[in-house]
Protein backbone atom coordinates (compact mmCIF):
# COMPACT_ATOMS: atom_id res chain seq x y z
CA UNK A 1 0.00 0.00 0.00
CA UNK A 2 1.53 3.14 -1.10
CA UNK A 3 -0.73 6.15 0.05
CA UNK A 4 0.09 9.73 -1.53
CA UNK A 5 1.24 12.47 1.08
CA UNK A 6 0.03 15.74 0.74
CA UNK A 7 2.72 18.49 1.27
CA UNK A 8 3.00 19.61 5.42
CA UNK A 9 1.20 22.57 5.34
CA UNK A 10 1.44 25.19 8.47
CA UNK A 11 -1.82 27.17 9.68
CA UNK A 12 -1.33 29.49 7.22
CA UNK A 13 -1.29 26.84 4.14
CA UNK A 14 2.19 28.11 3.06
CA UNK A 15 4.49 24.89 3.05
CA UNK A 16 6.25 24.36 6.16
CA UNK A 17 10.00 23.60 5.67
CA UNK A 18 10.86 20.37 7.84
CA UNK A 19 14.34 20.26 7.70
CA UNK A 20 15.28 21.22 11.55
CA UNK A 21 19.08 22.23 11.63
CA UNK A 22 21.13 25.25 9.89
CA UNK A 23 20.90 29.10 9.93
CA UNK A 24 20.23 31.23 6.92
CA UNK A 25 22.93 33.25 5.31
CA UNK A 26 21.33 36.53 7.35
CA UNK A 27 20.98 34.91 10.61
CA UNK A 28 24.81 34.78 10.46
CA UNK A 29 25.31 38.10 9.19
CA UNK A 30 23.27 39.36 12.15
CA UNK A 31 25.44 37.22 14.54
CA UNK A 32 28.44 38.91 13.35
CA UNK A 33 27.29 41.79 13.24
CA UNK A 34 26.15 41.62 16.69
CA UNK A 35 30.27 40.30 17.48
CA UNK A 36 31.70 42.98 16.02
CA UNK A 37 29.38 45.74 17.70
CA UNK A 38 30.00 44.01 21.14
CA UNK A 39 34.03 44.35 20.16
CA UNK A 40 34.21 47.38 18.90
CA UNK A 41 32.49 48.86 22.52
CA UNK A 42 34.63 46.25 24.42
CA UNK A 43 38.26 47.29 23.20
CA UNK A 44 38.55 50.90 23.91
CA UNK A 45 37.52 49.75 27.69
CA UNK A 46 40.22 47.30 27.98
CA UNK A 47 43.25 49.80 27.08
CA UNK A 48 46.28 49.68 29.21
CA UNK A 49 46.56 50.17 32.89
CA UNK A 50 49.19 52.58 32.07
CA UNK A 51 47.13 55.18 29.94
CA UNK A 52 44.02 54.82 32.67
CA UNK A 53 46.78 55.62 35.37
CA UNK A 54 48.27 58.68 33.19
CA UNK A 55 44.89 60.00 32.67
CA UNK A 56 44.17 59.62 36.62
CA UNK A 57 47.35 61.23 37.85
CA UNK A 58 47.11 63.94 35.91
CA UNK A 59 43.72 65.04 36.58
CA UNK A 60 44.97 64.36 40.30
CA UNK A 61 47.70 66.49 39.97
CA UNK A 62 45.56 69.28 38.46
CA UNK A 63 42.91 69.35 41.20
CA UNK A 64 45.67 69.64 43.93
CA UNK A 65 47.14 72.66 41.90
CA UNK A 66 43.77 73.91 42.01
CA UNK A 67 43.28 73.18 45.56
CA UNK A 68 46.74 74.73 46.81
CA UNK A 69 45.51 77.98 44.95
CA UNK A 70 42.24 77.93 46.75
CA UNK A 71 43.54 77.18 50.22
CA UNK A 72 46.09 80.50 49.03
CA UNK A 73 43.11 82.85 48.21
CA UNK A 74 40.99 81.00 51.39
CA UNK A 75 43.53 82.00 53.83
CA UNK A 76 45.47 84.74 52.48
CA UNK A 77 48.95 82.59 53.03
CA UNK A 78 50.73 81.45 50.13
CA UNK A 79 50.79 77.79 49.65
CA UNK A 80 53.42 75.60 47.84
CA UNK A 81 52.99 72.42 45.32
CA UNK A 82 56.71 70.70 46.34
CA UNK A 83 57.37 68.02 43.53
CA UNK A 84 59.74 65.07 44.25
CA UNK A 85 60.27 63.69 40.74
CA UNK A 86 63.06 61.04 42.30
CA UNK A 87 60.59 59.56 44.37
CA UNK A 88 57.39 59.83 42.13
CA UNK A 89 55.48 61.77 45.02
CA UNK A 90 54.52 65.87 45.83
CA UNK A 91 53.16 67.50 49.05
CA UNK A 92 51.02 70.66 49.68
CA UNK A 93 52.65 73.58 52.09
CA UNK A 94 51.99 76.19 54.04
CA UNK A 95 55.20 78.50 52.55
CA UNK A 96 55.23 80.71 55.60
CA UNK A 97 56.00 77.49 57.84
CA UNK A 98 57.10 75.11 55.15
CA UNK A 99 54.83 72.37 56.95
CA UNK A 100 52.81 69.87 54.92
CA UNK A 101 49.08 70.89 55.34
CA UNK A 102 46.82 68.09 56.48
CA UNK A 103 45.03 66.42 53.83
CA UNK A 104 41.20 67.44 54.02
CA UNK A 105 39.38 64.17 52.83
CA UNK A 106 42.29 61.66 55.15
CA UNK A 107 41.56 63.20 58.47
CA UNK A 108 44.89 62.94 61.11
CA UNK A 109 46.98 62.68 57.65
CA UNK A 110 49.57 65.19 55.74
CA UNK A 111 48.90 66.02 52.60
CA UNK A 112 51.79 63.69 50.09
CA UNK A 113 50.83 62.35 46.87
CA UNK A 114 53.25 59.26 46.16
CA UNK A 115 52.34 57.54 43.15
CA UNK A 116 54.83 54.80 43.77
CA UNK A 117 53.60 53.97 47.05
CA UNK A 118 49.52 54.20 45.13
CA UNK A 119 49.08 50.88 43.88
CA UNK A 120 46.82 52.82 41.52
CA UNK A 121 48.89 55.05 39.98
CA UNK A 122 52.23 52.63 40.53
CA UNK A 123 52.81 52.78 36.58
CA UNK A 124 52.85 56.91 36.70
CA UNK A 125 56.68 58.68 36.48
CA UNK A 126 57.23 62.21 37.27
CA UNK A 127 59.44 62.78 34.18
CA UNK A 128 59.61 66.47 34.35
CA UNK A 129 58.95 68.99 36.63
CA UNK A 130 60.35 73.01 35.93
CA UNK A 131 58.41 75.99 37.77
CA UNK A 132 60.95 79.08 36.60
CA UNK A 133 63.76 76.14 37.05
CA UNK A 134 62.55 74.89 40.44
CA UNK A 135 60.26 72.13 41.41
CA UNK A 136 57.94 73.86 42.90
CA UNK A 137 55.21 76.21 42.72
CA UNK A 138 53.80 78.54 45.30
CA UNK A 139 50.12 80.48 45.23
CA UNK A 140 50.04 84.51 46.66
CA UNK A 141 46.85 85.58 48.23
CA UNK A 142 44.79 86.24 44.91
CA UNK A 143 45.59 82.66 43.65
CA UNK A 144 48.67 83.80 41.13
CA UNK A 145 52.07 82.14 40.76
CA UNK A 146 54.46 83.38 42.66
CA UNK A 147 58.29 83.16 43.45
CA UNK A 148 59.38 85.80 45.72
CA UNK A 149 61.31 87.60 43.17
CA UNK A 150 60.81 91.28 41.84
CA UNK A 151 58.93 89.54 38.74
CA UNK A 152 56.34 87.52 40.80
CA UNK A 153 55.79 84.93 38.10
CA UNK A 154 56.31 81.31 38.80
CA UNK A 155 54.70 79.36 36.00
CA UNK A 156 55.62 76.73 34.81
CA UNK A 157 54.92 72.71 33.49
CA UNK A 158 54.47 69.21 35.55
CA UNK A 159 55.19 66.40 33.09
CA UNK A 160 53.61 62.80 33.59
CA UNK A 161 54.32 59.54 31.90
CA UNK A 162 53.30 55.94 31.99
CA UNK A 163 53.67 53.07 29.59
CA UNK A 164 55.16 55.30 27.01
CA UNK A 165 52.12 58.20 26.93
CA UNK A 166 52.89 61.37 28.58
CA UNK A 167 50.59 64.29 29.77
CA UNK A 168 51.59 67.73 30.86
CA UNK A 169 49.97 70.26 33.39
CA UNK A 170 50.63 73.89 33.24
CA UNK A 171 50.43 76.42 35.61
CA UNK A 172 49.87 79.62 33.96
CA UNK A 173 51.78 83.01 34.67
CA UNK A 174 49.91 86.06 36.63
CA UNK A 175 46.72 84.21 35.92
CA UNK A 176 47.19 80.80 37.54
CA UNK A 177 45.21 79.18 34.97
CA UNK A 178 46.15 75.35 35.53
CA UNK A 179 45.49 73.24 32.29
CA UNK A 180 46.16 69.86 31.28
CA UNK A 181 47.78 68.85 27.17
CA UNK A 182 49.12 66.43 25.61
Amino acid sequence: MHRNRKPNKGRTGRLRRSNGGGFTLVELMIVVLIMAVAAAVAVPMVSSAGSMQIRSAVNMVAADLEYAKSLSIGTGQRHCVVFDAANEAYSITNAATGLTVLHPVKKGFDYVVSFAADGRLSQVNITDVSFDGTSTVSFDYLGSPYNGAATALNSGVVTLGAAGVTRTVTVEPVTGFISISD
